[in-house]
């Protein structure tokens, strides 16, 4: 009895190990693949705009010999400005994302007027949102209580998932954004949109740092990748926690809940991006 017990118990060690490799394996095939999908977008999202400000560029210290007229000028020198703006942006966003995983991103912490931050960055959208043929509405409560957290950085948390929702509406579709004050005194707020809608499996993939739902560079709407998880580890720093909801061609909803309060802790950023649920360091 003693020997088959001893083979049972030996048998499901190397079972568990069995396991252990082979989910070891595919995180590191998943790291890898993510890894060469990363330099492969940034490749294709740096190069474009720096190719836009050569070129356009280029054209500009020629105007002599191509009689452009002031308003070409003009336009040339919005094209550059728009490309390294856009340049800027992604630079931002890996900056942040490495702060964030190495655990020195911090919160410059004070109380906020969540209701001037979600009507700004309405507003911000207003334009883009009707140029692609989208209606961006927002649905905010007036009792909405003020939040302890960092403007600047609850502006790009929404910023990020409002333009997300605005990119991938298609034409014809609506984006609602909504605020409502919970019985906590925390806030929730819903960006719902009518999109292409996605599986739980590119869920996963769309809050997964450097990742991308559809890697191939023809898809429709660019991006870097980062808007997301950058929004789920601010939220996560401000105490609060970031929910997707959504289901192919049936659109996505983006649940943000914020404490009105919440105690002061130390979590380590990368902690934060793998989805700790920690609270943040101010």
């Amino acid at each position: 009895m003693g020997d088959y017990a001893a083979l049972l118990a030996d048998a499901v060690l190397r079972q568990r190990a069995r396991e252990a490799e082979h989910a070891a394996r595919i995180e590191t095939e998943l790291a890898g693949r993510v890894k060469s999908e990363f330099i492969a977008n940034m490749s294709h999202e740096l190069r474009t705009p720096l190719n836009t400000v050569i070129g356009f560029a280029k054209l500009i210290g020629e105007y002599d010999q191509r009689r452009l007229s002031g308003e070409q000028v003009i336009e040339y020198a919005d094209l550059i400005h728009d490309a390294a703006t856009h340049l800027l942006a992604v630079i931002n966003d890996i900056l942040d994302i490495s702060k964030m995983q190495s655990g020195k991103y911090t919160l410059d912490a004070r109380e906020v007027e969540l209701t001037e931050v979600l009507r700004a960055a309405l507003a911000g959208f207003k334009q883009q949102a009707t140029d692609l043929g989208v209606v961006l509405e927002g649905r905010i409560d007036r009792d909405v209580p003020t939040v302890r957290g960092d403007p600047a950085k609850l502006s790009k948390v929404f910023n990020n998932v409002i333009s997300n929702a605005v990119k991938f509406t298609p034409p014809g579709g609506s984006v609602l954004v909504s605020a409502s004050a919970l019985r906590d005194g925390g806030v929730v707020t819903s960006v719902r949109d009518t999109g292409v809608g996605m599986t739980k499996d590119e869920i996963t993939v769309a809050l997964t740092p450097f990742a991308q739902v559809d890697a191939s560079h023809s898809r429709w709407r660019e991006g870097a990748g980062l808007g997301l998880p950058i929004a789920k580890a601010l939220v996560q720093l401000h105490g609060g926690r970031l929910e997707i909801h959504s289901a192919k061609s049936l659109g996505t909803e983006v649940a943000i809940t914020l404490p009105s309060r919440f105690e002061v802790s130390v979590t380590h950023g990368r902690d934060v991006l793998l989805g700790s649920g920690g609270r943040g360091t101010l």
